[in-house]
């Protein structure tokens, strides 16, 4: 891992084509604008997390069951 000190307004770049920048700094929260190619997916941590628990918790279920679920709509 590489940790690295910014002030706000100052950037940095990964590769060439995606840049980070420090927006704005609060005692324990950072704001940044991240300037990349759409094809790059962001996500929060959080959010991948949560993703990634709910597809395990999917899988265990059988598709007679989803299809019954389905069918109540």
């Amino acid at each position: 891992m590489l940790i690295l000190q910014r002030k706000k307004g100052e950037s940095l770049s990964i590769n060439d084509n995606i840049v980070l920048t420090v927006m704005d700094t609060g005692t324990d929260w950072v704001k940044l604008a991240i300037d990349a190619p759409k094809e790059i997916t962001i996500l929060r941590s959080e959010l991948k997390e949560a993703a990634a628990e709910n597809k395990k918790a999917s899988e265990g279920v059988s598709k007679k069951v989803l299809d019954e679920i389905l069918k109540k709509k």
